[in-house]
């Protein structure tokens, strides 16, 4: 897997021209955790790196300082530093002298990794970062990485400064989990020879991690792997859930309150809703919260067709995270459990239904693709009617909405065989459509559309009343 890196294919462009262009650089890399943002570094750079550093879990000031010091010394091994600096603002006149002492014909390369851990509280470490760019790097031939974890203390204390590093940031590059298509490619570059629906098996497990998918091993089927990685007492995920929340967010139990009240509802929760549910208060300090967990990837917002924003629905959408709370906590830390056992229960079916339903819902390119609607205007939303006048409440897991007035009505279907349409998912399907033109008064052609795993069974029923099927390996599309 050496210098292999799956997809990423416009963040390596951008880190490839901010290492040729002819001004300095500074770039901004965010994204959550085990997303493979320091891979992607060092990947890129390896050969250019002159100073590297990553932050300290839980360091303080002094330990911060000394970590630097440390580092100082590995890579530049004749200059004189015998005593830690005592403050950022040193620490960086340090940095800057022993890159001038530097004999290069190509960029130098400057990278600090987990920025919001080596910014520990009243350190000062942001001044000192802004005195080192400002002051000195802005002239020179550099390019500085910055990376964190924390999306939002990135976004907020060096994308959005008002200080120092106002628009000091050349690039921001985000780094996404792998879709179905790059988790694939990954596990051939791997070795690990499993067909589509195992990996979508993985992937609801464990998403499009780089991390977690590392520890699958090759020559096991999914459920093996799955077995070994989540129910094994030492498996790599079994106890990830806390220390992830913890290692990204102060206050995370806050954060960790929110996931498990979204974890309970399949349509997801408006804020309203999280409130009454978590009781936590409406305020600032709310909206901050779930900025957070939507910028590092855990949540994320599906406006209700016709609604207004605050009616807006929060989902998770971290594929660990749910599994965790459904099927990992429950068991305690020492019991074990066979994960095949699990396939013949009710809460199975939910969670996979869930599952793959927020799969489709993070894979829209490709299923617009499927459908030949890549290139046409178009927007997403989810829809939920309470009974009125007569006509049953009802909720429609995705429609797109077309510039060519159409919309597509899409009915999601996990089945592990071609799922078989029946007269009574014909009638509920035109329930649906009737409920939806109802309620949004819209005039625009309603084209039924499944999505599911394996195909649809050419019945009569299918023929009649479906449009179009998008299946599996649609899904597996390069975009």
């Amino acid at each position: 897997m050496k210098n292999i890196i799956i997809g990423r294919t416009a963040q390596k462009k951008e880190l490839e021209e901010a290492l040729s262009s002819d001004k300095p650089e500074m770039i901004a890399l965010v994204g959550r955790r085990r997303v493979g943002k320091t891979y992607l570094v060092s990947q890129m750079y390896e050969k250019h790196i002159d100073f590297e550093i990553t932050g300290l879990q839980y360091g303080n000031k002094r330990e911060q300082l000394e970590n630097f010091m440390l580092r100082m010394g590995r890579h530049f091994p004749d200059y004189d530093l015998q005593s830690i600096p005592k403050s950022w603002l040193k620490a960086f006149n340090h940095l800057t002298l022993a890159l001038e002492s530097l004999v290069k014909k190509t960029k130098m390369v400057v990278f600090l990794d987990e920025l919001p851990w080596l910014a520990s509280r009243k350190s000062g470490f942001l001044t000192g970062l802004s005195y080192f760019w400002n002051s000195w790097a802005v002239k020179q031939n550099i390019v500085l990485v910055i990376c964190g974890s924390a999306a939002s203390w990135m976004i907020k204390k060096v994308i959005n400064d008002r200080g120092g590093l106002h628009n000091r940031v050349t690039r921001l590059l985000h780094l996404y989990p792998f879709s179905l298509s790059e988790t694939e490619a990954y596990c051939r570059a791997r070795n690990i020879k499993l067909d589509r629906y195992q990996i979508l098996q993985m992937y609801m497990v464990m998403g499009g991690i780089p991390m977690y998918l590392d520890q699958v091993k090759p020559r096991l089927s999914a459920i093996q792997n799955i077995q070994q990685i989540c129910f094994a007492p030492t498996g790599y995920l079994r106890n990830e859930f806390e220390r992830l929340f913890a290692s990204l967010f102060g206050e995370y139990q806050k954060h960790i309150a929110i996931i498990r009240a979204l974890a309970t509802k399949r349509k997801g929760l408006t804020r309203t809703e999280i409130i009454k549910v978590t009781k936590l208060t409406n305020s600032g300090k709310l909206t901050g919260i779930l900025y957070e967990l939507e910028t590092s990837g855990f949540i994320t917002i599906y406006g209700a067709y016709g609604k207004k924003a605050k009616e807006s629905l929060y989902r998770l959408t971290d594929s660990y995270s749910l599994f965790y709370l459904t099927f990992l906590e429950p068991l305690g830390k020492n019991s074990q459990l066979d994960f095949t056992q699990l396939s013949d229960l009710p809460l199975w079916k939910t969670w996979s239904g869930y599952t793959f339903e927020n799969i489709c819902l993070t894979h829209i390119t490709e299923i617009r693709k499927a459908l030949s609607i890549a290139g046409m205007t178009s927007s997403i939303a989810s829809f939920i009617a309470r009974p009125k006048d007569g006509l049953p409440g009802t909720q429609i897991d995705l429609l797109i909405d077309r510039s060519d007035q159409s919309i597509n009505v899409c009915e999601i279907k996990f089945s592990i065989e071609d799922y078989v349409v029946t007269k009574k998912d014909v009638e509920n399907i035109q329930t649906k459509k009737q409920v939806f033109r109802y309620h949004s008064k819209t005039k625009k052609h309603l084209f039924t559309t499944i999505i599911t795993t394996m195909g649809v069974v050419e019945n009569q029923h299918k023929i009649n009343s479906v449009d179009q099927v998008v299946t599996l390996d649609e899904l597996f599309i390069m975009p």
